[in-house]
């Protein structure tokens, strides 16, 4: 079964060919999506999480898997969080 896995990675305008290439190498990697921005990246194919998380660790990179929290701190820093959709001023 195809699934989809999102990675928070750390990285530079430099790293997300590296990023690629990396993933290219994994076996059951059909597609790779960067958003340098937001340091998030999403792999789709067959290969496992752990696998996938490996190989970009192998090759120096900070990774984690994706959550929420990583998409609330990434809205902040490129400014597109309004507080004043919360109620807070």
């Amino acid at each position: 079964m195809m699934e989809s896995t999102e990675l928070k990675v750390e990285m530079v305008a430099l790293h997300e060919k590296r990023v690629r290439k990396c993933l290219s190498k994994v076996k059951g990697v059909e597609r790779v999506e960067v958003e340098a921005s937001i340091q998030k990246v999403v792999v789709t194919g067959y290969a496992n999480r752990n696998k996938i998380l490996k190989a970009l660790r192998r090759v120096g990179l900070r990774v984690e898997l994706w959550s929420p929290r990583n998409e609330l701190l990434s809205a902040y820093a490129a400014g597109s969080f309004a507080f004043s959709n919360y109620g807070f001023f």
